[in-house]
């Protein structure tokens, strides 16, 4: 987990390691924390499992503020590393600093919206009356972080793309662990109920958002998120959208697969399929995990060497 800037000298193998497995390591601890508050969730007394199924209706909301996030996030990082090959620090920075403002228009624009049309848009999901009061409770506290989730994780790619791989993995390990804290004290402890468990993961999102950019403001990084470049510009953005076009159709698509999912199980299955189904996609997520910190670790170290002209 040594921090290095250098991806264009020394061994290829080592370099991907040293990012994959920070990275594997905590979305690991991710997907075992979203276990646990989904056991928790489970056994609220009196829900009788209707909480987890509200959870699991959310899901498509949870899919697409992730779209939006890669949209700006997958789409600056590998820039910024092309950027950092290249040796034109300026550049690398207007990416970080326009990536940040989208993020935040983005997040809020996506946070009216869903207030606006919460009521449809959930029944349209697959809610039924019973379901649809946990689903609204969840989401009324959990949209109110939008912009931290949406910042701690576009941003934390940033701090990867210069590599500094233990100080992004601690951003996840940040947000997970308070949340494991959290959850048991909110949801039981305050008898909170699935509102308990929206306000740890806001609380715990808005932690890990905090250390993201105090890190990218402060003197260890390499680029700094400066307000200089914080003014959108379309020779910047442009690139920035077209690169994050892909991954987030990906993700968007996975929201509307999972729309109809809940939606059809639903009407042949009723409340338990979609409870389900709920537990289904948590345990799923963990075949993912290598896959994803492969991919992830060895990103950052094509685009470098891709920006200093060095392919092989």
């Amino acid at each position: 987990m040594k921090d290095v800037g250098n991806f264009s000298t020394g061994s290829v193998w080592r370099h991907i390691v040293a990012l994959a497995v920070p990275m594997t390591a905590a979305q690991l601890v991710q997907v075992v924390y979203n276990i646990v508050d989904r056991i928790y969730i489970g056994h609220l007394p009196g829900a009788d499992s209707l909480a987890l199924t509200g959870l699991g209706l959310t899901f498509p909301v949870i899919t697409l503020v992730g779209a939006f996030t890669n949209l700006f996030g997958m789409g600056g990082t590998p820039l910024c590393s092309i950027a950092r090959g290249r040796n034109d620090a300026q550049r690398a920075e207007k990416i970080i600093g326009n990536t940040f403002t989208m993020l935040c228009i983005s997040s809020l624009v996506m946070m009216l919206f869903c207030y606006s049309f919460l009521k449809p848009i959930l029944y349209l999901f697959g809610a039924s009356d019973r379901t649809f009061p946990y689903a609204r409770q969840y989401l009324l506290i959990y949209l109110i972080g939008t912009p931290f989730i949406m910042l701690g994780t576009g941003m934390n790619g940033f701090i990867n793309s210069q590599g500094f791989a233990a100080t992004g993995m601690f951003t996840i390990l940040l947000g997970a662990a308070a949340n494991i804290i959290l959850d048991p004290v909110f949801i039981f402890g305050l008898d909170m109920g699935i509102a308990g468990a929206a306000l740890a993961t806001v609380l715990s999102q808005m932690l890990s958002a905090v250390w993201v950019l105090h890190f990218l403001t402060g003197t260890q990084t390499r680029l700094r998120l400066s307000r200089r470049w914080m003014k959108p510009e379309r020779k910047v953005m442009l690139p920035v959208l077209a690169l994050g076009i892909s991954p987030f159709i990906m993700q968007s698509t996975e929201a509307l697969l999972n729309i109809s999912f809940n939606s059809s199980l639903q009407r042949y299955g009723g409340d338990p399929a979609v409870g389900a189904m709920t537990v289904a996609s948590t345990i799923m997520q963990i075949v993912w995990i290598p896959t994803q910190g492969i991919g992830q670790g060895s990103q950052p170290i094509i685009s470098y060497n891709y920006g200093a002209k060095n392919p092989q």
